[in-house]
């Protein structure tokens, strides 16, 4: 599942998509109104995560734009508790709101009711070409093949099938895969993708399913051809 998370302050930012992250969902995140909208649109995510107080525009802004063009789950952030700020994110067409401050393990209970009643929550799978991630049982498939990985194996295939056939960044897979203090660098990355490229298998070709792209980062295959 794809969660866009959206608020101005960094530190909650941060705290709550490695929660998230760590709950097997991939997060792209925003901070102002205007990224918010674009990432969207770029990303088409399967639920929104809106903050109300955003640079360049409201929280109630953003979700009024979005509904006017999908149906997908929206869950309102607030720092204030008042009547009028609920009834107004209802009437905009937000499907559920939460009180700041929270804990991750309410942010995530919320969310992940919202991905069933619409229908979106299949469990922590993801799916690319001949390659099968399974982010629970910690098991990577590849055509009748199955591997078993580790948590940071997990979130590093989990996005790089999200974005299968694109090259992601260096520094968003760091972000991702340890967190925003996780302790990661782009040499610890290169031997996490080392050992994932052993596992996958002996022949370079297979191997190749994970392909660095100079100067950007990596990129998952989508063809063996």
């Amino acid at each position: 599942m794809k969660i866009l998370l959206v608020d101005d302050d960094p530190d909650i930012l941060a705290v709550t998509a490695f929660a998230l992250q760590q709950a097997g969902m991939l997060v792209v995140r925003a901070n102002s109104y205007g990224t918010a909208l674009g990432t969207w649109r770029a990303e088409q995510p399967d639920l929104a995560v809106l903050d109300i107080n955003l640079p360049g525009g409201s929280g109630f802004e953003l979700c009024a734009a979005i509904r006017r063009e999908s149906r997908m789950p929206i869950l309102m952030l607030t720092a204030r508790g008042e009547e009028a700020d609920l009834v107004r994110a209802l009437e905009l067409g937000a499907d559920d709101y939460l009180t700041k401050p929270f804990s991750p393990r309410t942010l995530i209970a919320r969310v992940r009711a919202l991905l069933r009643r619409a229908g979106l929550e299949h469990g922590n799978q993801s799916e690319a070409g001949e390659l099968r991630l399974d982010g629970d049982a910690l098991e990577l498939t590849i055509g009748g093949a199955r591997h078993r990985v580790t948590p940071l194996e997990a979130r590093l295939l989990q996005l790089l099938i999200a974005n299968a056939g694109q090259p992601v960044a260096t520094d968003r897979i760091l972000v991702h895969v340890w967190g925003h203090r996780g302790g990661g660098d782009r040499q610890l990355l290169k031997q996490l993708v080392h050992r994932l490229r052993q596992k996958i298998g002996e022949d370079p070709d297979v191997a190749r399913w994970i392909e660095t792209v100079p100067s950007v980062g990596y990129r998952l295959r989508t063809s063996q051809t």
